[in-house]
């Protein structure tokens, strides 16, 4: 590759960048898609000279081989958010999870508290003016590169260039590696007759002209296809996945000016197969963003009939939700969940909601309870929730005594735990 901007310091290849990490280190990582693959290849193979080093990642989608088990004392991972990849390494105690709503990351770097001795970060090859994009992933990184000492940049010819606020000048990095290696991507997702009603109940409550938060998986894709036969929406969100491209095909999503200027989709991350990530290359479309704006209250509050749908893995007769544990094993983080939630009741005509089947392990188990189990936590309290949706119909918390919120819990459970949910009703509320 040629660039018409140099990096500071120069080129490296792997090894050569790695070989100046030191034991003790503080590494901060770009985080979900676009974690540096050839850097840390590179990182792992040297663990016999590396001890103690600390990893600052977010939900990865690379293969998270400093997580197994023979790195215990070479690396120790700290991840904002914990995801499939890396929740076996944090309930087995060899990763640790920062409890925080990711609005909060870009402040635990700019303020000091965590801080960064190197950033690993990828970035797509640079325009004749030596600025490379941050491709699939804004994220925390812009303020790691505020105040990381020592910048190395993985410059990968396959990374898309998305436009929003992605772009890095070389002059910012201190050392680049070059690489050509496909995007993470996931699977497309299973939609079955259980997520299709969730989807058309959802559906309903969101109307033309509305600015949308969902994130991903089959629930998220299964409500973006309820929507194609609406009008002028926009998205805003954390992640969208490949579920967005036929809204915008269909003309859904409107043209012109939306809720972030001529975007009419942001978000901080893109997760999903490479003809996401084409269709966002280059696209004035679709802004990608730092996590600290998409997630902001204060930007939320100004968007006019923000719809945010979050999930759980259960919700108590009372409207507190655990989304976070299942049994007595972590298997989420908190997220932006509560971001979403709390910037659409502050916006105009906004509505939060939660979107789940009503029960869980192929029908044995309800998540609609009585009370969430001691140790578990709660991760959004019973004050901010809206809407709570299920296969079985919509139950609106929003104004509702605890008795009242109980009745309307129970109404939208699964029919053969109704009988148990009221038992537990008439002991609690009569």
């Amino acid at each position: 590759m040629g660039y018409g901007n140099q990096p500071r310091k120069g080129k490296m290849n792997p090894d050569e960048a790695i070989g100046l990490i030191k034991s003790g280190q503080r590494i901060a990582l770009s985080p979900v898609c676009a974690e540096p693959e050839s850097l840390i290849k590179a990182l792992v193979d040297a663990k016999d000279r590396l001890e103690n080093v600390i990893l600052y990642t977010m939900m990865p989608l690379g293969d998270c081989a400093y997580a197994l088990p023979e790195m215990e004392g070479h690396f120790k991972v700290k991840t904002f958010s914990v995801g499939p990849r890396l929740m076996e390494a944090v309930n087995e105690g060899r990763a640790e999870y920062i409890p925080c709503h990711l609005s909060q990351i870009p402040g635990f770097f700019s303020s000091g508290t965590l801080p960064v001795d190197v950033a690993l970060i990828h970035l797509s090859p640079p325009d004749s003016r030596g600025n490379c994009s941050l491709g699939v992933s804004v994220s925390y990184i812009r303020a790691v590169l505020d105040k990381a000492k020592t910048v190395i940049a993985q410059i990968n010819e396959q990374m898309p260039r998305t436009l929003g606020d992605t772009l890095v000048p070389l002059s910012q990095v201190d050392y680049v590696v070059e690489a050509s290696h496909p995007i993470p991507t996931i699977p497309a997702s299973k939609i079955g007759e259980v997520e299709k009603r969730i989807a058309e109940y959802t559906a309903d409550l969101i109307p033309d002209g509305a600015v949308v938060q969902v994130g991903i998986g089959n629930i998220a894709d299964a409500i973006l296809g309820e929507l194609k036969g609406k009008k002028d929406l926009s998205i805003h969100t954390g992640t969208f996945s490949d579920a967005a491209i036929p809204l915008v095909e269909s003309g859904a999503i409107g043209h012109g000016k939306g809720s972030d200027g001529g975007a009419r989709l942001t978000a901080t991350e893109l997760i999903g197969s490479s003809k996401l990530y084409e269709f966002c290359d280059r696209n004035p479309f679709v802004a990608i963003r730092p996590i600290d704006y998409t997630h902001n209250i204060s930007v939320l509050s100004q968007i006019k009939g923000l719809v945010s749908v979050t999930s759980g893995i259960e919700i108590d007769l009372g409207g507190q939700l655990n989304a976070e544990m299942r049994g007595q094993t972590l298997m989420n983080g908190l997220g932006g969940q509560l971001d979403f939630l709390r910037g659409a009741a502050a916006s105009v005509g906004g509505k939060g909601m939660i979107a789940f089947p009503s029960t869980a392990r192929k029908g044995a188990v309800s998540r609609i309870v009585s009370k969430l189990d001691s140790g578990i936590s709660v991760s959004v309290g019973r004050a901010d929730i809206d809407f709570v949706i299920t296969e079985h119909g919509v139950a609106r918390l929003y104004g509702k005594s605890l008795s009242e919120r109980a009745k309307a819990l129970i109404s939208v459970a699964h029919p053969k735990f109704r009988d148990e949910l009221k038992h537990a009703f008439r002991k609690t509320y009569t």
